[in-house]
């Protein structure tokens, strides 16, 4: 029997991060403001800004960080109501509680995408919009930023499984007002922790820069892609100088030398990842009882896990079929059918008058989720398939044959 591959560990770091790192140790420079100019945090900013094609970057203790900085630094009253799809993680909406705003919850379909219609419903009491590109399942962004703009809405892009991916050949990120990404190790780069904010605004990322713990004029230390700070930059950090809290979120050097060694290996990342999905896609697509939605025709994405939609499988068939992929050593999670799940949005107990959305919740009952490193080869692939189809024919009964 061919043992299910571990699909829970990442790339190994490259050897460069591996020096850096040696390197930090023996100077215990760890902090981003102690050298005077050129920290590991501040060469990540500059390039992962000039990869993105992006004025500037803010390199943060994580993604739900860059959220909250990015909600911040829009200026919005207290109690301003944030709208967000109904599937994301909990870290969204908490995000959004964190910088004093209300989140307000919008359908999401069987494709994991928002609703359109019932976001545009919503629109009418909403100051500004978080896009969460779930599981790296981008939104019909033509469509969002036409009803936004028409209404002078700021949306902030979630791109924490969405780097590498482009939408119409733009990169995922650059097309709200803010783009966030993580560096949480079941990334595309792997920092154990981490996150980083994109924008050309540089009234935003001042003000973002200045709350995220840059004390006295250590902004000054903030550079754009090509290592300088524009006029507008450094009038707005002067505009901001002891105007705004301070949060501490700072990224440390030991992330940013990690993270910056990732940044080459971004393009076959994606590729690969891109090749597996599609791969185990194909394999599971043949089944009668699972689908796996295709990409909207402007998206290009670069996944490192799967989704796909039980079909005609009651609630005890769904268990069923849960429990036979993990005695196959292949765990599958049901978004809605696993207790306590952070991307259950019943389970936000947090939120004020917490709605109901039942085409979101049937569309939990059903997804599952699991984790396609890119590193896996196409034998470890056909395992992690296999098991997957033997467990609906567990369940289910073999497919019949017609023909001869």
């Amino acid at each position: 029997m061919t043992l299910p591959p571990n699909v829970h560990d990442a790339e190994p770091i490259p050897q460069s991060a591996r020096d850096a790192i040696d390197g930090l140790m023996q100077s215990g420079d760890l902090f981003r403001y102690t050298a005077p100019a050129d920290a590991p945090v501040t060469l990540l900013e500059t390039e992962f800004a000039r990869m993105m094609g992006s004025k500037y970057a803010l390199a943060v203790s994580s993604c739900s960080a860059a959220l909250f900085l990015s909600l911040k630094a829009l200026d919005l009253p207290r109690d301003a109501r944030v709208l967000i799809p109904g599937f994301t993680f909990a870290a969204v909406p908490s995000s959004v509680m964190h910088a004093d705003c209300l989140p307000v919850l919008c359908e999401v379909g069987e494709n994991y995408r928002i609703d359109i219609a019932d976001f545009e419903a919503k629109l009418a009491d909403v100051q500004a919009v978080i896009i969460s590109h779930m599981r790296g399942h981008t939104s019909d962004m033509d469509a969002i930023l036409a009803l936004c703009d028409a209404r002078d809405i700021p949306v902030i892009e979630d791109a924490a499984h969405s780097l590498g991916t482009t939408w119409s050949g733009r990169n995922i990120g650059t097309i709200g007002r803010v783009g966030c990404f993580s560096f949480q190790s079941y990334k595309m780069i792997n920092a154990g922790e981490g996150g980083i904010l994109i924008t050309d605004d540089a009234d935003l990322v001042a003000r973002a820069v200045i709350m995220s713990g840059a004390y006295e004029h250590n902004w000054q230390k903030h550079k754009g892609p090509h290592g300088d700070n524009s006029p507008a930059l450094e009038a707005a950090f002067t505009r901001w100088q002891n105007m705004l809290p301070l949060y501490n979120l700072r990224m440390s050097n030991l992330s940013a030398v990690v993270a910056r060694a990732q940044i080459p290996e971004l393009s076959r990342r994606a590729r690969d990842g891109l090749a597996n999905h599609d791969h185990v896609a194909a394999r599971l697509n043949a089944s009668p009882n699972i689908d796996v939605p295709p990409p909207l025709p402007q998206e290009a994405r670069a996944p490192d896990s799967i989704q796909f939609n039980l079909v005609r499988m009651d609630e005890y068939e769904t268990l069923s079929f849960a429990a036979a992929t993990e005695a196959r050593g292949v765990k599958v999670q049901v978004f809605g059918q696993s207790a306590d799940n952070a991307r259950a949005f019943w389970n936000w107990k947090f939120i004020p008058d917490l709605p109901e959305l039942p085409r979101t919740r049937a569309m939990l009952m059903r997804a599952c989720d699991v984790r396609l490193p890119v590193r896996l080869s196409e034998a470890e692939l056909n395992v992690i398939a296999d098991i997957i189809l033997n467990a609906v024919e567990d369940v289910m009964g073999p497919v019949p044959a017609y023909g001869t």
